[in-house]
């Protein structure tokens, strides 16, 4: 597919970053897949190309900078200097699921080394990669997943300053790339259907911590909107801001995969406006 459009998904093997990788192969895109794992990565990119798309797993441990570039560089090499898209999506647990049950001060400072190393410095490490390449084409998005937990209190203090350093990241981002053809955005995606919470719904629960299940966000539903974005000839307009995935959706007149539209949490976190 030679004229395929570029796609890199950081954190692909399952959940949010799955779901959008399998939506850009709807849409026909050669898309670059990420993990530290083979196997569950393997599947994504396998069904990737299942659903029209070109899939490639490239597994890589994004807690080490040279492994990043080295991803990049590969990319570089066998795509032309050629990269449309990068979806910033991977994401590290603190050990021991206890880092969102208990206080800052009782968790081990290494919290950081996930939430933050993990969870924003590596995506600022693959932003600079990416808009190397984007720059010098004059065209590209970066997309990051943050989370309503920029807003409120959610999960932990370390999981709400992460999110709220790509929101800032893509906002201070969209000013330095100015002209160039290449936009930052931000998505905070609602209660996402992934496959936690789809077996938690297999025994019968219909609400996580409040939230109804029932119209939950799928994945590939983020996927969807990820796909309307860069295919938006305005998207520059948005360059820099805070995008919840819900509300995009029906500007953009996406739909879930079946059909329903999931419902924005804007006003349960506060409302106002976004970055």
């Amino acid at each position: 597919m030679p004229d395929a459009r570029i796609a890199l998904v950081t954190g692909a093997s399952r959940s949010v970053g799955k779901g959008i990788a399998l939506a850009l192969g709807s849409d026909g895109w050669t898309v670059y897949v990420t993990a530290r794992g083979e196997g569950p990565l393997d599947e994504t990119a396998r069904l990737v190309t299942e659903r029209g798309g070109h899939g490639i797993a490239a597994q890589c441990d994004h807690r080490d900078d040279a492994q990043i570039a080295a991803l990049f560089t590969r990319i570089a090499a066998e795509q032309d200097g050629r990269l449309d898209l990068l979806v910033n999506n991977v994401w590290a647990a603190p050990k021991g699921f206890a880092g969102f049950t208990e206080k800052f001060w009782q968790r081990p400072l290494s919290d950081w080394d996930t939430l933050i190393g993990v969870g924003l410095r590596a995506h600022y490490v693959a932003a600079v990669h990416a808009a190397q390449l984007m720059v010098a084409r004059g065209s590209g998005l970066i997309a990051n997943i943050s989370s309503f937990g920029t807003r409120g209190h959610l999960h932990s203090v370390l999981y709400g300053m992460s999110k709220a350093g790509l929101d800032k990241m893509a906002a201070d981002m969209a000013v330095e790339l100015a002209g160039t053809g290449v936009s930052a955005v931000s998505l905070w995606p609602g209660l996402v259907k992934n496959e936690v919470m789809q077996g938690f719904m297999d025994k019968g629960l219909d609400n996580f911590q409040g939230f109804p299940l029932a119209n939950a966000e799928t994945p590939e539903f983020i996927g969807r909107v990820i796909v309307a974005l860069a295919g938006d000839p305005d998207v520059a307009a948005r360059s820099g801001h805070t995008l919840i995935t819900a509300e995009a959706a029906l500007e953009y007149h996406v739909t879930d995969i079946e059909g329903n539209q999931p419902d924005s949490h804007r006003e349960l976190f506060g409302g106002g406006p976004l970055y």
